[in-house]
């Protein structure tokens, strides 16, 4: 099964993530398949960058959203 999820590469105490597509059994921080953008809790407010065309096209591939994935694609769509 594929997901959309959470990848971090920030330092200690300055998270930064990226938003991939993964497969659901590899590790958090492991192998991806695509890097579709990113998300920066760090700045006022959170920067979210997300290639919209390639989340639409792996949702209807049927890679299924983590629930805070979810959450930040709602936020960048308004």
């Amino acid at each position: 099964m594929v997901k959309i999820r959470l990848q971090r590469v920030g330092k200690k105490k300055a998270p930064f993530y990226h938003v991939v597509v993964a497969d659901s059994r590899s590790p958090r921080d492991g192998k991806i398949v695509e890097k579709i953008g990113t998300y920066n809790p760090m700045t006022e407010p959170a920067t979210i960058v997300l290639d919209n065309e390639k989340v639409a096209e792996w949702i209807k591939n049927g890679a299924k959203p983590t629930d805070t994935v979810k959450a930040l694609i709602e936020k960048a769509a308004k």
